[in-house]
């Protein structure tokens, strides 16, 4: 049973749902999610975020037959959590799902996730038991949300997924603009520290390949470390310290060397590979500094997060087109 909604609210279940060059997942999706929500009053909310024509065309179709169905296309690919907050805002019921447009998360937990949002929490993650993926994916996903986790200070937050229920009005802490490289749950955890998590099923991937490489992994987690943490410019600071500190112990081992033996080191093997030490560390502080200077870059031209080109079904007059 769901908590009572807020006046501004209807009761019921949003799910939002990024879609990227889905076609033939879709339709079963809406018509599985709207077969488990039965009665209650609810909403698939499907974000197109700029693929080709043709999968528009679906979720345009979609939204057409169903009344429960809100199709929005995005009019470039701002990334899933671009896509997931363009949904979030566009919400009209008191507690949002997300899930992916893969049918690797189950619709027939989401039930579960709601029951376990009713247990005074404001976000639940549905964990897998054992996510359906190659193994370098669940090693790189692994140490990204242990970074996140780290980062955000949240608990749980080491058992995030893509699978996801939580309060609608928890979008009132990220309703001005944000800028481009958003995290959903960065962005919740600016709003409650009451996370949650159960374990539920992962089904292997009913068409295609994720678009999600290790390159992508490692950039979402340097965007949420850089754009919601200081623990990179920390690091930063630390290993300054520890490579002066290690400069001094060298200093010391050289002059401490020519008075005992009265010989100095060898010069060019030392020399280069010292530079290339200090060298290596002021670049990657260097780097660093760098990732934050060009996110508030892109924040002081006000570079959309999204922006929303079209629009299928019931529309949300309130919704943010940013």
């Amino acid at each position: 049973m769901l908590l009572a909604a807020h006046s501004y609210l209807a009761r019921g279940v949003s799910v939002v749902v990024p879609v990227y060059q889905s076609t033939k997942t879709l339709p079963v999706l809406v018509r599985i999610v709207s077969t488990v929500l039965g009665e209650e009053p609810h909403e698939i909310i499907l974000v197109d975020d700029g693929s080709p024509s043709e999968t528009w065309g679906i979720v345009r179709g979609l939204a057409d037959s169903a009344d429960c169905v809100i199709g929005l296309r995005l009019g470039r690919t701002s990334g899933q959590h671009s896509a997931l907050v363009a949904g979030v805002r566009a919400a009209r019921f008191d507690v949002v799902v997300t899930m992916d447009d893969d049918l690797q998360n189950p619709p027939e937990e989401i039930p579960r996730l709601l029951a376990a949002l009713d247990e005074g929490v404001d976000v639940v993650y549905g964990s897998p038991k054992r996510a359906a993926q190659r193994g370098w994916r669940r090693v790189s996903s692994f140490f990204t949300r242990a970074l996140m986790a780290s980062a955000l200070g949240a608990e749980n937050a080491h058992r995030m997924s893509s699978f996801r229920a939580f309060r609608t009005d928890l979008r009132e802490g990220f309703s001005a603009d944000l800028g481009p490289a958003v995290s959903l749950d960065a962005l919740l955890s600016w709003s409650t520290s009451r996370f949650s998590a159960i374990v539920v099923e992962h089904h292997e991937r009913a068409e295609g390949e994720s678009s999600y490489t290790f390159g992508r992994l490692l950039r979402f987690a340097v965007d949420t470390a850089t754009g919601y943490s200081a623990i990179p410019l920390q690091m930063a600071m630390a290993l300054g310290l520890l490579t002066a500190l290690f400069g001094v112990v060298v200093l010391a081992w050289v002059i401490g060397r020519l008075l005992v033996t009265g010989s100095s080191t060898a010069g060019f093997p030392f020399l280069a590979s010292i530079i290339a030490i200090f060298s290596g560390v002021q670049l990657v502080t260097l780097g660093i500094i760098g990732e934050y200077l060009a996110r508030m870059h892109f924040r002081v031209m006000r570079r959309p997060t999204y922006v929303i080109a079209d629009r299928a079904g019931l529309r949300d007059e309130g919704a943010v087109d940013r």
